[in-house]
């Protein structure tokens, strides 16, 4: 099964959350399942990838910018979010950009 996320034809949005990471867990592998999971539930939600490698990269996407502020303002994603500043990242940065054109190859 394929890790990319199956999205609809555009136009729809991604939001790309770029981190580089404090050293040890400090409980983030649980809330980053908790987040994934209830990412997923929420109205507008499409699809996740992530990746990390010395640098993290997560891109989610949404079908709107609406659906994107109704997530960055969920209850316990603030938490999460809070928690990532207190104990998780060093730095990182969040680019939300809108889908024109996709397109790929998959081998069957």
């Amino acid at each position: 099964m394929s890790k990319i996320a199956k999205t609809p034809q555009p136009p729809y949005f991604a939001v790309i959350f770029t981190s580089e990471r404090t050293d040890g867990d400090n409980e983030y592998a649980e809330m980053a399942d908790e987040m994934e999971k209830l990412a997923s539930v929420q109205p507008g939600f499409l699809g996740v990838e992530s990746a990390r490698e010395g640098v993290g990269i997560t891109v989610s996407y949404w079908e709107s910018l609406e659906a994107i502020q109704k997530w960055k303002q969920n209850e316990r994603h603030l938490v999460a979010q809070r928690k990532g500043i207190s104990d998780w990242y060093l730095t990182y940065k969040t680019r939300v950009c809108k889908v024109e054109r996709d397109y790929g190859f998959e081998k069957v």
